[in-house]
């Protein structure tokens, strides 16, 4: 039997909002005005140009796959538990921002980046069990976080002590 097309549609929509919000959140949260550009940073850094669109991919990526394992889950506890892990990891992505650039603490975002890339490699682990293709498409994710997590360290050493 085929799920009816308003229940396919649901997830998608669901997880289209999610990644939007979470965004949206933590766009608001980041301020790229003086504060930040007084900061020495790293000869590799990207453009600040290229960060927007590197997270427009990775968060459509991100519900991608949460579209692709909602539908290959086993059952509903199955689902509530990834909805679960998802929200974890949008609130710790805007609290990365709220630390780096509200705060203006890029030490304690440093400390915080790892439980970020932590929880999206739980969400790849997790979703692997119901969709190889699911936790694929977190790999982007995973590695722009790495590289972020490499990027703030080297903010922090050029630019410390924080008050």
């Amino acid at each position: 039997m085929n799920a009816r097309p308003s229940s396919r549609l649901v997830p998608m929509l669901v997880a289209a909002g999610a990644a939007i919000l979470v965004a949206a959140v933590g766009a608001t949260m980041t301020d790229i005005g003086p504060w930040y550009q007084g900061l020495a940073k790293p000869s590799w850094q990207p453009p600040d140009w290229l960060f927007g669109p590197a997270w427009t991919v990775i968060f459509s990526l991100a519900a991608l796959s949460a579209v692709t394992a909602w539908r290959d889950a086993p059952d509903q506890p199955s689902r509530e538990w990834m909805v679960g892990l998802f929200a974890v990891n949008g609130v710790l992505n805007i609290l990365w921002s709220a630390l780096f650039f509200r705060l203006r603490r890029p030490d304690w975002a440093l400390v915080e980046v790892v439980f970020l890339w932590l929880s999206v490699l739980l969400l790849i682990l997790v979703l692997r069990r119901y969709s190889r293709t699911a936790a694929l498409l977190l790999l982007p994710y995973l590695a722009w976080v790495g590289f972020a997590a490499v990027l703030n360290l080297a903010v922090v050493r050029l630019n410390a002590p924080f008050a």
